[in-house]
This record gives C-alpha cells, structure tokens and sequence, in this order.
C-alpha cells in the first residue's frame, strides 16, 4: 500500500493513501457476502441470492458506501502501522466521501486522503540557568502556642456559673424562638428551623449569626430576652437573606471553661500518649511546621520555575491532547464535588458540562505544556528513575494501602511519575538562581489566565455559576 506522508499544523500528519486493486476487490466482495448473508428476499434464501439481485434490490450507491467506508477504515490503521506512525487520535478523512463512493469501481485502486493527531514536537528555548523570585515561608513562631491552646480548649472541663452574667468564651444552653417579617406590610411568621430548646452554644464570634452572640452577653441564667438581628445578604435561605428577625431567647445554664494546666499529663492526653511530655509535644509541633514551611517554600521555588519554563517552551499542541486532559479535569471536578457530598447531576449536565470545559481549556494546554517541557528537560538532562528507588517507594506505599485492592500497574505509573518529576525539579533548583522574597511579595489579587481566582477551585466555580 502506497502511503505519502505530509506534516500538518497543529501537530497533524496528513496521509495520502493509495489503496491496492486487490484490496479493493477483496473489499468488495466481502460486503456483497455480508449483505447477501443478512437480507430477506423473497424467492430466494438467505446467503443463495445472485450477485445482480442483491445489486439491483440495494442499489450500487449503498454497496460502494459500505465498501468505501470499510476500505478507508482499514486502509488508514493499516497505513499508520505500516509507517510507524504515533498516532494519538483524531482520524480525519480529508477527501470528499460522497466523491470517493461515486469514483469507486470494484477492483479499481482507491486513493484517499486523511489526517491524524501526533505527539507534538516541543522545543524548550532555554531550560536552565533561570534567574527567578520565590516568596520564602517562615514558620510562625506563635503557632505551636496557638495549637497547644486550642488542645486545651478542646479539654476544658465545663463549670457551672451563677454568680455573673455571660461573657465571651462561656458555653450557654439556651431555648430560642424566632421570628420575621417575610415582606413589608406583612405579619410576622416563624423563622423556618429557627426554634430550639436546649441548645448548647458557645459564646464566640462566627458562632451563629451577627448579633445574636452578642445579645446574650450580660444574661444571667434564667432570665429571658427578645434580641433583634438581621440575617446575611448571602444567607443560604432565600427568603431569610437580608432580612431582619427577632429572637426570643432563654438563658437556662450559663458554663464556663476551666482550662488545664499545660504539663507533662495534659500533653500525654491531648496526643493519645504519643508524646510523653510537653517538651516533647513543643518540639514535634516545633519540627511540623518547620517542615511544612520548608516544604512550601520549596514548592513556591519549583512553581516559580515552571512558570519560567512554561514560557520558554514551545509545542503545536494537538486536539486529542488537549481533549483529553480537558476530560480528565472535568472528571477530577466532578469527583471532588461528589467527596464535598454535592448532588453532581444537579450542577453537570448538558449546560454545565460544555461551560466547565471551556473554562478548563487554557488550564489544560497549560498543564500539558509543562509536562511537555519537564519530559524534555529530562531527556536533554538523561534524567530517570532507577529500579532500585523505583521498588523501593512502592514497597513503602504497598506497606501503607496494606488490605486495600491496588492495581500494581497504576501504581507503578504514578510512583515513577512522581519521582521523576522531583528529580527534573531538584535539578532545575539546582541550575538555576532562585532569590527568596518575603511571603505575600508576590501574591497578586487579580483571576488568573484560567478565570479564576487564587483561591477559587473549578469545582467551586462551576457550582457558584450554576447557583447563580
């Protein structure tokens, strides 16, 4: 078979395609076989009927168009074998199939032509020898206080208070009874879900909503009060939001926390005797946050350089590519969604689903490009995983999913992914000038090139959109 090859843009080979004589008349003849061997014609049974019957009763037109089409299918996989062509998807037929169905004659050669998606060809114009800026975390030297207190709140005993009035940190227990005007000039109606009795509820901001806290501080148990407040714009409610209410409240216990001492027991209870003394529970918190610090600060250099990388790189990505990692975000969406208990049918379907994707789409050809770009720095670089540390980490990981279902050949995959990818990172770090900056110097309050916010997630934008 007589295959031409042409370099399309896009990443695309054109292919123009000579079909045999032979094929065609082996093609031919097996669909007029077929069609003989699945029609009911009177007079006649099934697989016996004469070549011209068949020919007249379905007509030359639709015998070609099966041929033709069967012909292009095969000739096509074929040619892509028989030119070791690495073809990702995307088959497209270039000439006019109506034209190629009325040119066609049974045992006469069929030439056509065709297009297919190919890996892209990635040039990285610089990929080491970068000089960047990335923001330097420091840990926070009065976050292990803040951890050790927040274990003490956790294991406060509650005491009974009689002799003062509520004040901020307290626990109450209360009844309440709400109520609001659902339109002006209307009467007032139950607030919906707003009544309790016997409602536990600690005295500190954010804990329900603006003002009602407040209302109670200077109450004394048994004593009751009517507060006004006004519900959130945004309350989730509709027929709440922004709207004002008030609340009948009874305060029937008032308890306050008594805090224990921060020694060598309560550090053996608030880890789960892990930790045997306070010194040792201060300098494993002391060591975490250190660590994470160390961590971001490194993942904060590592973004710094991609960033950079993906700007030197340059590949004509092809459809298939984008395509599919397109899908997969979607599919990554959808599952976090799903874990966040939101009703996925609700928020993607047929409107959504269209929408979602194109929002994705500049987020996708990024992310290929920076894979395109790391793969290339570790070939230019002989950059690899070895055996040895290969088997090493899926040991390591096997020991921790131990009794679950793992499918080794994914594993593998990942695992070498990511080792991989750590060491293509550590060798950028290392070839390259990184001057560290002060955390927030770089942090920008505009959307990014994706549309979203900094701290917006697809899945959190798709379900705003929706709602809204």
């Amino acid at each position: 078979m007589k295959v031409t090859q042409e370099k399309l843009p896009a990443s695309q080979v054109g292919l123009e395609i000579e079909v045999t004589p032979e094929l065609s008349q082996k093609t031919y003849d097996r669909v007029l076989q077929d069609f003989t061997r699945s029609l009911n014609i009177p007079g006649f049974r099934k697989g016996k009927v004469p070549k011209q019957v068949l020919i007249q009763r379905i007509g030359s037109l639709r015998i070609n168009a099966s041929v033709v089409e069967e012909l292009v299918d095969t000739a096509l996989k074929e040619a892509i074998k028989q030119e070791k062509i690495d073809a990702l998807g995307n088959f497209q037929l270039k000439s006019s199939f109506d034209e190629l169905v009325g040119n066609y004659k049974p045992g006469a050669a069929l030439t056509f032509s065709a297009s297919v998606d190919v890996p892209p060809e990635v040039n990285l114009k610089q990929y080491k020898d970068f000089t960047v800026q990335a923001e330097e975390v420091k840990p926070d030297p009065e976050k292990v206080d803040s951890v050790i207190e927040n274990y003490r709140t956790q294991l406060a005993t509650l005491i009974p208070i009689e002799d003062r009035p509520a004040q901020k940190g307290d626990v109450s227990v209360i009844d309440f009874k709400g109520r609001f005007t659902p339109a002006e000039g209307e009467e007032e109606i139950e607030v919906p879900g707003g009544e309790a009795s016997d409602f536990q509820l600690e005295l500190e901001d954010g804990r329900f909503i603006e003002g009602f806290i407040d209302g109670i501080f200077g109450m004394k148990p048994g004593e009751t009060k009517e507060i006004s407040v006004t519900f959130p714009e945004d309350y989730p409610q509709e027929q709440l939001a922004g709207r004002p209410a008030k609340f009948e409240i009874t305060l029937k216990e008032l308890k306050g926390k008594e805090l224990p001492e921060v020694d060598d027991d309560f550090a053996k209870e608030a880890s789960g005797d892990e930790y045997e003394t306070i010194a040792e529970m201060r300098e494993a918190l002391e060591k975490r946050f250190n660590d994470e610090a160390e961590q971001q600060t490194k993942t904060n250099k590592e973004e710094a350089l991609l960033n950079e990388l993906l700007n030197q790189v340059e590949a004509d990505l092809p459809e298939t590519m984008i395509e599919r990692e397109v899908e997969y975000m979607v599919t990554q969406t959808a599952m976090q969604l799903q874990q966040q208990g939101i009703d996925i049918k609700r928020l993607l379907n047929k409107d959504t689903i269209p929408m979602l994707k194109e929002r994705s789409r500049p987020d996708a050809i990024e992310r290929i490009k920076r894979t395109l770009a790391l793969g290339e720095v570790a070939k230019k670089e002989s950059l690899k995983v070895e055996e040895d540390e290969l088997n090493t980490k899926i040991q390591e990981l096997l020991t921790e999913l131990a009794g679950r279902d793992i499918d080794m050949d994914r594993l593998r995959s990942a695992v070498e992914e990511d080792l991989l990818k750590e060491k293509i990172m550590d060798w950028l770090i290392a070839n390259s000038t990184i001057e560290l900056v002060p955390e927030g110097t770089l942090k920008k309050d505009e959307p990014d090139e994706d549309g979203f916010d900094d701290d917006e997630t697809e899945a959190e934008a798709v379900e705003v959109e929706v709602v809204e």
